[in-house]
């Protein structure tokens, strides 16, 4: 006669359930955003079906608000570990700004939720930035500001305005993803290939390490170190790419299924960095 399941086994293959919902609906919010999900899709990727869903969740709704909610707990959660490490400050804060790109490249369904709550914000729609500001960006902050403070105190940091370098050392990390179509057009290379994130990554952390530090030659080391002890994530995501070349069908000659297949600028070449081609450019002329 077979044994029912014990309350704890219950629990756990609930939990997982809940789980793996939640994953599922992660990445079909972040694909399709709010609007455009299916719940279906959710069910089926899960390997739930609809009721199971909707037992745990009462609506999409209730489903995007969780799902947000488990998202944005993952990535306080990594960046409070960061600069609760008993390293210097000047350490946490490089630490910081490598996780943040890291978590950039490697978390895109993140990403991909806060674009869509900023559009919603814009929009004047009903939106989630509020609630993920308080949860998620301010408690950063305000870690953020104590490590700061605590670095220009012992004078291993320059006192400077703390803001600015923020804008300094994250701000360069978003800004290097959203200019990559543009500098992929100007310079025929593309950006995000792994050796060229790897390359950006190096320079970013090496460029504070100069930058933030009184000492520079201890910042060089600080970013050395760390760089040496945090390798690039590996993801098994597409890499980033600009909708102009994503690969489509061929116009037809009926003015048929869509536009012509392009080409990425200097598909073929070697990874050039663009000071090397610029450096090139001028040579030649």
């Amino acid at each position: 006669m077979a044994t029912k399941p014990s309350a704890r086994a219950q629990q756990e293959r609930s939990d997982q359930s809940r789980a793996r919902i939640l994953g599922a609906a992660i990445h079909e919010f972040s694909e399709a955003g709010l609007a455009g999900a299916r719940t279906d899709r959710i069910a089926a990727a899960a390997g739930v079906n609809k009721a199971l869903l909707y037992y745990y969740f009462e609506d999409k709704e209730a489903l995007y608000s969780a799902a947000m909610e488990a998202v944005a707990q993952q990535v306080l959660a990594s960046g409070m570990a960061v600069m609760e490490a008993g390293r210097s400050a000047g350490e946490r804060l490089v630490h910081f700004a490598l996780s943040h790109f890291d978590r950039i490249h490697s978390q895109r369904e993140f990403q991909s939720l806060m674009q869509q709550e900023m559009i919603r914000l814009h929009r004047g729609e009903k939106n989630a930035l509020t609630s993920l500001v308080e949860k998620v960006f301010r408690p950063m902050m305000l870690r953020l500001h104590e490590v700061f403070a605590e670095g220009c105190q012992a004078g291993e940091l320059i006192p400077v305005d703390e803001l600015q370098m923020v804008y300094a050392a994250l701000g360069a990390n978003v800004f290097y993803f959203l200019s990559g179509p543009v500098m992929e057009i100007i310079f025929g290379m593309d950006p995000f290939e792994r050796s060229a994130l790897e390359h950006r990554r190096r320079a970013a952390m090496e460029y504070l390490g100069q930058t933030i530090f009184a000492d520079r030659r201890h910042g060089a080391r600080v970013a050395a170190e760390v760089l040496a002890a945090n390798p690039m994530p590996a993801t098994n995501l597409p890499v980033w790419r600009s909708r102009a070349y994503l690969d489509l069908p061929p116009r037809s000659e009926g003015g048929g299924a869509g536009p012509a297949r392009r080409s990425r600028p200097g598909k073929g070449r070697p990874l050039e960095h663009p000071q090397h081609q610029a450096g090139r450019i001028r040579k030649m002329r």
